[in-house]
């Protein structure tokens, strides 16, 4: 039986408000998406991610959502959605969306029914507690900073929120909330979307009695560690709804917590999610050690499940792994060897084919409450300003270099990053072995990453150097080994010298 597209695929995640504006306002777009669905095409990708386009009034920028099921006039309408579902289809481009059930927006019409009264048919959709007005019901703290819980003058209760008050957690233990959380689903289902990444999974489940965490961790945002066992029971049913349709559509969980081990409980018994994002690697500084200990970690924890990993690099929260690394090009070339040859599904956030840093952002132009917006700037897609938007007044400063670091420049140059992610993305899908291949180290020296990828008589051996010098690495049965892909361009299609260079990498098949 065929493997499902997602075990294969390369992921690429798309920040809708940065990747191209179409009208002129200084915000991305779904018509700027759907018009670089060739730039997708061409780089390999196989599936995109588009991070949350919903009705929102932008207190978290999307994740607080008034409406699940239509788009926010800033991004489109639900016309532009099914064009641009429709032509990344005809490209052979899947389409994940962002889901968002662990809370609605304060102004979701749910949420104003509920707190209009102590007695609305919409109370319990939402996690209310009596109380003293100078003492919240528990210890717990929002992921944003201050308590998780918010006085409500109206009706004299506090409700609970995880993040923003402006993102009231909604109840799961409502039978009524369920029922409607899956009509979300079914809506985008019915059109067609290949897929979900939902949004803080692991906080869904909640129970009734909500004690105090213990003192050493009341100052850490609950996000880190909660895990409370009837999520998995949720998760459970949201799956055999996705199961129901035909089409491999698939889940992806972001799973906040700082346990491998924990992580990959939350794919069950291959009857929750069916994959999972595993967040410590993407903390791991620029270190063959350490990576070696987190890559170990999720072989010894997923592999026994038959659980599927994630690898990702970059994303919409956290700073993007170039700026991470020491703002060194050559390190992010061999990370992206890296993420793109290890066993699991890959996730690209949108500009790190080209190379992109962290935008630095003044004082005056910070607008997120959780100091992500570095990570979130504008995308260039041209050279000359202003870099094929249709206005300089962007939302958020350009990262460095736009003249340079853009799609048009690194296009026209073979040796550029653009041109390194479509190699490695060409390499992986000719290769059943970098595909879907087992696992296995080699012996390498110290600051090296040594691995080989096996499958029916397909072999690659991938070395990454994480040090800051040429490294002899040998292999001994590999005579004949030609170097398929190299992080610095250099050799591809010779046989492999037995030297990698500084914060270099190859795949040598």
């Amino acid at each position: 039986m065929a493997e499902p597209w997602w075990k294969s695929a390369v992921v690429y995640q798309i920040y809708p408000r940065s990747f191209l504006d179409t009208d002129g306002d200084g915000v991305g777009d779904l018509e700027g998406i759907r018009g670089k669905l060739d730039h997708l095409a061409w780089l390999g990708v196989d599936a995109v991610w588009l991070s949350p386009f919903f009705k929102s009034p932008m207190a978290d920028f999307g994740y607080d959502v008034a409406d699940y099921c239509d788009v926010d006039p800033l991004f489109g309408t639900l016309a532009d959605f099914d064009a641009l579902l429709a032509d990344a289809h005809d490209r052979n481009i899947r389409v994940l969306i962002d889901w968002v059930p662990n809370h609605t927006s304060d102004q979701h019409s749910w949420f104003v029914e509920a707190r209009s009264s102590r007695d609305s048919p919409k109370r319990d959709w939402y996690v209310w507690r009596d109380g003293d007005p100078d003492r919240p019901p528990n210890n717990w703290k929002a992921a944003f900073g201050g308590d998780a819980w918010t006085w409500d003058e109206t009706t004299q209760q506090w409700y609970l929120h995880m993040f923003l008050p402006e993102q009231p957690d909604v109840n799961w233990n409502n039978a009524e909330v369920v029922a409607a959380m899956h009509d979300t689903l079914r809506f985008w289902l019915d059109r067609g979307v290949d897929g979900f990444r939902i949004d803080v999974v692991h906080a869904i489940g909640k129970g009734e009695d909500l004690p105090d965490i213990p003192a050493d961790s009341s100052a850490i945002e609950l996000t880190l560690f909660h895990d409370y066992p009837r999520t998995h029971v949720l998760l459970r049913d949201i799956r055999t709804l996705l199961d129901s349709y035909d089409g491999d559509r698939t889940t992806v969980g972001e799973v906040y917590l700082l346990s491998t081990a924990k992580v990959a409980e939350y794919y069950g018994a291959g009857d929750e999610l069916h994959l999972a994002f595993n967040f410590p690697p993407l903390h791991a500084p620029w270190d063959a050690v350490k990576w070696r200990r987190r890559i170990d970690r999720v072989v010894e924890e997923f592999d026994p499940r038959q659980a599927w990993p994630t690898w990702v690099l970059s994303n919409h929260d956290v700073s993007r792994h170039r700026t991470r690394y020491g703002g060194s090009e050559e390190r992010a070339r061999a990370a992206a060897v890296l993420l793109l040859t290890l066993r699991g599904t890959p996730f690209l956030f949108a500009g790190e084919e080209f190379g992109l840093e962290d935008a630095e952002v003044r004082t005056d132009r910070v607008v997120d409450p959780g100091g992500r917006d570095p990570c979130r700037a504008p995308l260039p897609w041209e050279p000359a300003p202003p870099h094929g938007w249709p206005t300089d007044d962007v939302w958020l400063p350009w990262p460095p270099d736009p003249n340079e670091r853009n799609a048009a420049t690194e296009r026209a140059d073979d040796r550029s990053v653009l041109h390194l992610y479509r190699r490695l993305l060409a390499a992986r899908h000719n290769s059943p072995a970098l595909s879907l291949g087992q696992f296995a180290w080699r012996p390498g020296p110290d600051g090296v990453l040594v691995y080989e990828r096996a499958l029916d008589g397909d072999r690659r051996v991938v070395i990454v150097n994480f040090t800051d010098d040429p490294v002899a690495v040998r292999l001994d049965d590999l005579d004949e080994g030609v170097v398929e892909v190299a992080s610095h361009g250099q050799g591809e299609g010779a046989s492999y010298s037995g030297v990698v260079p500084a914060s270099g990498a190859v795949i040598v098949r």
